[in-house]
């Protein structure tokens, strides 16, 4: 991925159907505390202390100097705060060379569309910017929310499998795969 000089912190990068992604910018950071609860990380091994908290927030930023990583902020049009975070980032499946996308909705607007919405605008910016040929996500298996919400979306489940998250901690996965680009040799594609 590329280095984007192009846009600003905070700067919005897509919008759709009243719902927009915005660069990961320093005054991100609460969108990452209102979502540290045990709601919200149910399925991601609970609530981080504030340090790794902390230390996410300077990765995202990090990330899109890089270009390892672009990370959005998803805000609504009814909405004064960011309402979650969308995002994808560099990583090998199987040998293959491919992103992982993440996102997370606050629970009170959860089951709006919204999650779909930016997912979308986030998958359309990984094609115009990046270089990989496909993004993976990789639900719980027990996560009916993003399990649907991935397919809702355009992914197609290559199948069930072991994973760790966080390290150490061992979990059942869907590997879901959304196609960039011509998929020859990536499975599910």
């Amino acid at each position: 991925m590329n280095v984007d000089t192009a846009t600003r912190p905070g700067e919005r990068i897509a919008s759709r159907g009243g719902v927009s992604i915005h660069r990961w910018s320093e005054d991100d950071l609460p969108v990452l505390r209102r979502a540290n609860t045990a709601e919200m990380t149910a399925f991601l091994g609970g609530p981080e202390p504030e340090e790794k908290v902390l230390d996410r927030h300077k990765r995202y930023l990090r990330y899109w100097q890089n270009g390892e990583a672009r990370m959005f902020t998803i805000r609504v049009d009814d909405a004064a705060e960011p309402v979650g975070s969308v995002g994808y980032w560099e990583t090998v499946w199987h040998g293959e060379p491919v992103y992982e996308a993440g996102w997370g909705i606050a629970t009170g607007y959860q089951g709006r569309g919204i999650a779909s919405l930016a997912l979308a605008a986030c998958l359309g910016d990984a094609a115009t910017h990046g270089d990989r040929r496909a993004v993976l996500a990789f639900p719980r298996v027990d996560n009916a929310a993003s399990n649907a919400l991935c397919r809702a979306v355009g992914f197609v489940c290559a199948g069930e499998e072991g994973f760790e998250y966080p390290k150490g901690h061992p979990i059942r996965v869907n590997a879901w795969v959304y196609q960039l680009r011509d998929g020859a040799g990536i499975a599910g594609g």
